[in-house]
């Protein structure tokens, strides 16, 4: 462990600390869990796994279970709302290590290893149009390095001489249908890296013009020259082309900081969007000013398309004035389609139109044609043979409509696919599949006669999600079903090996089968197994799991999951763990519908809650906490409650539980809601709220689906705030928050000030503060302590009778 890593670490311990009952500051070592906890963590986790391009095989991707604190505790640098790792020159982001690259072939089921380097850090799996290679990235201490894969054979070698600058932009890819790799690396000449200025040479002075800049609480931003400095340093990248037959490379361009590259389908054009000044201390780099350029595929420049301003002044909810996502037409060699604002970018001005599509030939001039106008704001764009699908959204209405548009001829009329509530899953039609072209660009895959498409979805219904498989009419909009999950299983698509859907390959899972991979012929009804992952964790594989649907008492339809251990006996009644999390809706159909599958595998993993399986405790997992309406928070407490006191009803008439012992827990909104659950009722003898944030006026410019500021429903945001009702919270309380916390209004000093808050009025709590850590938790020693405190608290104040809340 090197000097810098120990001193980082010794101050996090100096600064972590959990301050108990007693109104105690104490230092304190990493605690575990009860064994079967701790053993469950470590078992190595399942592959994830990838399909070729071309369908011809499996690649597994093997990680190790958690990163270490040591990972964790790497010395990084907060630039413009991202981490920089300035040893690496890369993008600051510890996660369980990728170690090893297994490919199975799908037809003949032949195996073998891919080549990695020892101690491998393996990132940035990147397959070749013709599925024939595998680029990934390996980490060592003194950078990213490149690494290409034969995938006939394993073998595998480093690309010498350069190492891949990954903090922003787009890194690594393909150019279509070549042997050649587009890179961004680390300039080779440039000076040492900018170091802290000792003596400021002057103030650091922000001003505001009077023009309204809206902001979310953004964290991790720049705060001064000395910053700017150090993220031109260590953002800027020299794009490059590595031909992997031989190692060539060829330099195209000066250095500059990306935002994104790209090629152009047919690989003669690099659409570039390059970030310049002036930078920003109120807003990250992804609203920084960018110039959208063509270059040639050898680095000459050839038009400037447009120059987006900087974005501090975009209302909340809008988008950019003047054009706006640039991208090439996939379905033509060299063609750019761009979004246009015609409402000023604010969706509080009256418009019939949000936007318009505007498309620009080769060679790049003017502002080209305007393909279609759309009403609500563009929500993305597909292509395929011929046509493109394009999705417009209305985010305060909560709607979505589906339009197919001609690539052959921009004059033609659009045709409306879809008009729904994204939030309506029992009518979600589902999404395309894709596929990719000879050149490795992603397209629709078509039927062979090119009027249809195929759709995969959840199949969401009042008895649950069961996945399906279907093919949909562009033109008729007509829809078949081709296939559909089985009802003593959980299976959905993952591909399609051919235009006419016979062959298909799927994931199935049961509660005591872990998903598996399968090759089904639907012509023929053949089904055959691709893998045979064993249960990373048998010893819960007696779980009990039952999807439980009710009733609120307005009427409003609710589900959620019931967990009970193995070795749970009929007629006990266990202390029961309800985890919420609400979800806004706009409609109340919407709010209604069922969510899940009793047949789905459940995975123990991090710091979950379903480990309270393990210590005889019952789980209602998820229960169903609609906040309805377009301003729900305005009686947000109100339908908090009735939603719980409707699943502890239901709970209790299947009398597995004692209601009289029970806790409630949450992370980050879920941590939130904890609290006004235990402001609002007197149903929970504790809880543990994780990462929340407890005082709505930090976040004053909205929050989840909140749309007004703090200003203009000022009564509300008091309202939902916990920490405005601190001393309306008598049962204790656990706090637990990742000091690093980079969310968006989740600081660490919401937990703080509500921990002072209820340590000045005489509440019982913990704050547990975690050195290094995030919004979600991810050093190994954090989680088992994290598990730990938790079990330890609902032993204390839920499971023992001996003990009551004040």
């Amino acid at each position: 462990m090197n000097s810098q890593i120990i001193h980082r670490l010794f101050v996090g311990i100096m600064a972590a600390c959990i301050l108990l009952p007693a109104q105690t500051l104490t230092q304190d070592t990493y605690r575990t869990p009860p064994q079967e906890i701790v053993e469950i963590l470590d078992a190595p986790p399942l592959p994830a796994t990838r399909i070729s391009p071309d369908g011809s095989y499996l690649l597994f991707l093997y990680r190790e279970s958690m990163p270490t604190i040591e990972d964790l505790a790497i010395p990084y640098i907060n630039l413009a709302g991202f981490r920089v790792d300035p040893q690496r020159n890369a993008r600051y982001s510890p996660s369980a290590r990728m170690y090893a690259l297994r490919l199975k072939h799908i037809e003949t089921g032949d195996e073998h290893d891919v080549e990695v380097p020892a101690d491998a850090n393996i990132g940035a799996v990147n397959w070749s149009a013709d599925g024939s290679m595998i680029a990934f990235t390996h980490t060592t201490d003194e950078g990213v390095e490149l690494w290409i894969a034969d995938v006939a054979t394993g073998e595998s070698r480093r690309i010498p001489d350069i190492l891949v600058n990954n903090v922003y932009g787009s890194p690594l890819q393909w150019m279509p249908g070549e042997r050649i790799i587009l890179a961004q690396i680390i300039p080779d000449v440039r000076g040492p890296a900018p170091e802290e200025s000792i003596v400021p040479d002057g103030p650091i002075i922000q001003e505001s013009d009077g023009t309204p800049s809206p902001s979310r609480t953004y964290q991790n931003l720049l705060t001064g020259p000395d910053d700017e400095r150090k993220f031109d340093y260590y953002a800027t990248s020299q794009l490059v082309k590595i031909n992997v037959s031989d190692n060539t490379i060829t330099t195209l361009g000066e250095p500059v900081v990306f935002r994104s590259v790209a090629p152009s389908p047919d690989g003669r054009f690099i659409l570039v969007s390059r970030i310049v000044k002036p930078y920003s201390y109120l807003v990250p780099a992804f609203r920084f000013p960018t110039e959208v350029e063509i270059w040639s595929r050898t680095g000459e420049p050839v038009v400037h398309l447009a120059s987006i301003p900087l974005g501090e002044e975009i209302p909340l909810f809008g988008v950019v004035k003047g054009p706006r996502n640039h991208s090439w037409v996939e379905a033509y060699d060299a063609q750019i389609v761009y979004i246009e604002a015609l409402d000023e970018g604010d969706p509080s001005v009256e418009a019939e139109y949000r936007d318009r599509v505007m498309v620009l030939d080769y060679p790049f001039e003017g502002e080209g044609t305007e393909w279609t106008r759309i009403g609500y704001r563009f929500g993305g764009i597909i292509y395929g043979d011929g046509v493109a699908i394009l999705h417009e959204f209305d985010f305060p209405k909560s709607h979505l409509r589906t339009w197919l548009l001609d690539t052959d001829n921009f004059d033609a009329e659009p045709l409306l696919l879809h008009d729904r509530d994204p939030q309506d899953r029992y009518n979600d039609p589902g999404s395309p599949v894709m596929t990719f072209d000879d050149r490795g660009n992603r397209k629709l895959l078509h039927s062979p006669d090119g009027k249809n498409i195929y759709l995969t979805g959840m199949g969401a219904s009042p008895e649950g999600d069961h996945p399906f498989l279907d093919k949909f009419n562009l033109y008729t909009k007509e829809t078949e079903r081709l296939w559909q999950t089985g009802k003593d299983h959980f299976e959905y698509v993952v591909d399609l090996l051919d235009r006419n859907a016979e062959r298909i390959i799927t994931r199935r899972e049961t509660q005591t089968d872990p998903p598996n991979y399968y090759l089904q012929n639907l012509e023929t009804g053949s089904i055959s197994l691709l893998t045979d992952f064993e249960d990373p964790h048998p010893q819960l594989t007696g779980i009990h799991r039952q999807m439980l649907t009710y009733e609120r008492e307005d009427g409003i339809q609710l589900s959620a999951t019931l967990y009970l251990p193995p070795d749970y006996q009929e007629g006990e009644q266990l202390p029961l763990v309800v985890w919420v999390y609400p979800l806004d809706y706009t409609s109340p159909d919407a709010a209604s519908q069922v969510r899940g599958n009793p047949n789905r595998f459940t995975f123990f993993r991090g710091s979950s809650h379903l480990f309270f399986l393990t210590q005889g405790y019952a789980i209602l997992d998820g229960p169903s906490l609609p906040i309805i309406g377009e301003y729900g928070n305005d009686t947000y407490a109100e339908q908090l409650v009735m939603g719980i006191e409707a699943a502890i009803d239901k709970v209790k008439d299947l009398e597995v539980a004692d209601i009289d012992r029970m806790g409630v827990g949450g992370h980050s909104y879920g941590a939130f809601s904890t609290a006004n659950l235990l402001i609002h009722t007197d149903m929970f003898r504790a809880g543990i709220a994780r990462s929340g944030a407890y005082n709505r006026t930090l976040t004053p410019f909205g929050f989840q689906r909140e749309r007004r500021t703090f200003w203009e429903a000022r009564d509300t945001y008091m309202e939902v705030s916990p920490f405005t009702k601190a001393d309306r919270i008598n049962q204790p309380i656990l706090l637990l928050h990742g000091m690093d916390d980079s969310n968006s209004g989740t600081y660490p000093m919401q937990s703080e000030r509500l921990y002072h808050a209820l340590r000045g009025l005489g509440g019982v709590t913990r704050y547990v503060q975690y050195p290094f850590e995030d919004h979600g938790y991810r050093a190994r020693e954090t989680v088992l302590d994290v598990l730990y405190h938790m079990v330890d608290w609902f032993d204390r104040y839920v499971k023992d009778d001996r003990v009551t809340a004040h």
